[in-house]
């Protein structure tokens, strides 16, 4: 996968054993209210603008195809009262962390409250040439995730023999996390319209028809959620 505008870039890191997260399905906004009262609570949109399609731009909510020269991008609105991380696996499995851009561990400084283009601006990130599956892992929690910081520090810094086993180590830790918040309430997701409100955007889009956040859910949960987003990259 490379960013195009101007800008490369090779995603290592994708929501990955994530993958093991069940299906999503969409909900109208008349069927469930937002929990205002809920510990995590944040906006989420993945949208896809797919080239054999005459560039036909869509929302991914569920596990898709998609072929190389498809171009991807994420929206995320971030409230202070919660952290949210964006991870993605290549298909040769190689790690890297989207969201937030950079984290320093045992920050105090730790707050990206607001609203989020990823990549930024008219950056887009492109399917290369290397096909077969890659995941998107979401995650959202009250408290900060340290022991997975860590761990994504420790990787990155690592020389090529050693990442194959800590990029294991972060999924195990990943699926760790989903077990031991099973037994918290279940999540509910909303469409929401934020179109033409995005002031204190991070370098917002201009408003049209690629604007991702008009695919905006409003996602809340108590103490913790995760999902995972599966890419058949043909």
């Amino acid at each position: 996968m490379k960013r195009t505008a101007r800008a490369a870039f090779i995603i290592a890191f994708v929501i990955c054993c994530f993958a093991v997260f069940g299906g999503y399905k969409p909900v109208h906004a008349e069927e469930v209210k937002a929990d205002q009262n809920a510990d995590v609570q944040f906006q989420w949109a993945f949208g896809a603008l797919k080239k054999a399609n005459g560039s036909k731009f869509e929302a991914v909510t569920k596990d898709t195809d998609l072929k190389t020269g498809d171009q991807i991008k994420f929206f995320l609105k971030v409230n202070d009262n919660c952290f949210v991380y964006l991870i993605y696996r290549s298909s040769q499995g190689q790690l890297s962390i989207l969201f937030p851009p950079r984290f320093k561990l045992l920050s105090a400084e730790y707050t990206l409250a607001g609203n989020h283009y990823v990549p930024k601006g008219d950056q887009w990130f492109e399917l290369d040439e290397h096909t077969g599956e890659e995941r998107f892992y979401l995650l959202a929690s009250k408290k900060r995730l340290m022991d997975l910081e860590a761990l994504i520090n420790d990787y990155e810094s690592a020389d090529a023999a050693k990442k194959p086993a800590l990029a294991k180590a972060i999924l195990a830790g990943i699926r760790k996390l989903r077990k031991q918040h099973l037994k918290f309430k279940t999540h509910a997701e909303r469409p929401v319209n934020i179109i033409g409100n995005l002031r204190g955007t991070e370098k917002a889009e201009k408003a049209g028809s690629h604007d991702i956040a008009k695919f905006a859910v409003e996602i809340s949960a108590d103490t913790f959620y995760s999902r995972t987003f599966t890419i058949d990259h043909k």
